[in-house]
């Protein structure tokens, strides 16, 4: 392998699920602005819109996701090729 090609400032940061408020603690390089207390440690926190938790193909369950109006903006551009 090629020589410094990997960072070196892993640390621990916390991944939190939106959708479902579940977290969890790995090690990343990313930059964050947030914090959280996990049992009187605190960690960069990472808020993250979905999830293997909470991802209908993880969890077997399916779920219509729509942050960004898609379906309000899909049926407003078709809704007239019925008529």
């Amino acid at each position: 392998m090629k020589q410094g090609l990997h960072p070196e400032n892993y640390r621990p940061v916390v991944f939190k699920d939106m959708s479902n408020d579940d977290m969890f603690i790995t090690r990343s390089t990313i930059n964050t602005r947030e914090t959280v207390d996990i049992d009187g440690v605190t960690y960069p926190l990472v808020k993250l819109e979905i999830t293997s938790s909470s991802h209908p193909f993880y969890t077997g369950k399916s779920k219509l996701v729509d942050t960004a109006g898609r379906v309000d903006k899909f049926m407003s551009r078709y809704a007239n090729r019925k008529k």
